[in-house]
């Protein structure tokens, strides 16, 4: 892994991440959680980004998604951003920023981490100590992987649908992948997500070192 500014690449993966402000919880009930999903459909169909994973915790939000234009992920990320806390803001009759900055985020090597971000994204709630099961969660794309739920949101990577010759083949092996220890690469994925950096093979990063967004 190496520190790029954020980095671009029109088509890779990116993997992007929104905390509240000083850490504090941005999400206070279903129907937060509930508007945020709407805007984030309409937003990110606006700026035709694909969304292939997502979760919503209380203070923080992990979105995996590829666009062809750094632009469309920062409007996106700007309108989402800017109605939402204008939404929490009148809703709670608060003051103040609702988000810690800027988002974050880092490209995704797709056949090396895509799918590693993929369950990261997923596994929160559970790392989180908030469910035992990822299923279990209702603010995340797991249930839509994983089990085939209808998710509108969620726009599968070719990466996912190789996995598989029909939904049941692909559904069955990404949910067995959910028991393999891959913390060194998870540990990448952090770090990566934490300074708008690119996570991937040496390789990858050393073609990507110089690309500015």
């Amino acid at each position: 892994m190496a520190r790029v500014q954020r980095l671009f690449v029109p088509g890779m993966p990116l993997h992007v991440v929104q905390r509240g402000a000083d850490r504090q919880i941005c999400f206070f009930d279903p129907a937060d959680f509930l508007w945020y999903l709407q805007q984030l459909q309409r937003h990110s169909h606006a700026q035709s980004c694909a969304l292939h994973a997502y979760v919503l915790m209380t203070n923080h939000v992990h979105l995996l998604l590829s666009a062809d234009s750094v632009l469309a992920v920062s409007r996106m990320m700007k309108a989402l951003g800017q109605e939402y806390a204008h939404y929490i803001n009148w809703r709670r009759r608060r003051t103040g920023p609702l988000w810690d900055g800027r988002y974050k985020s880092c490209v995704v090597q797709d056949e090396t981490y895509l799918l590693v971000c993929q369950r990261y994204i997923e596994l929160n709630p559970v790392r989180a100590g908030m469910v035992r099961y990822p299923g279990h969660y209702r603010w995340s794309s797991y249930r839509c992987n994983a089990e085939g739920r209808e998710d509108a949101l969620v726009r599968p990577h070719p990466l996912y649908l190789s996995m598989g010759n029909n939904p049941d083949e692909r559904r069955q092996a990404y949910a067995a992948l959910f028991h393999a220890d891959e913390e060194t690469a998870v540990q990448a994925l952090r770090a990566a997500s934490r300074g708008n950096a690119v996570v991937g093979s040496a390789k990858f990063v050393r073609e990507l070192q110089t690309r500015k967004a």
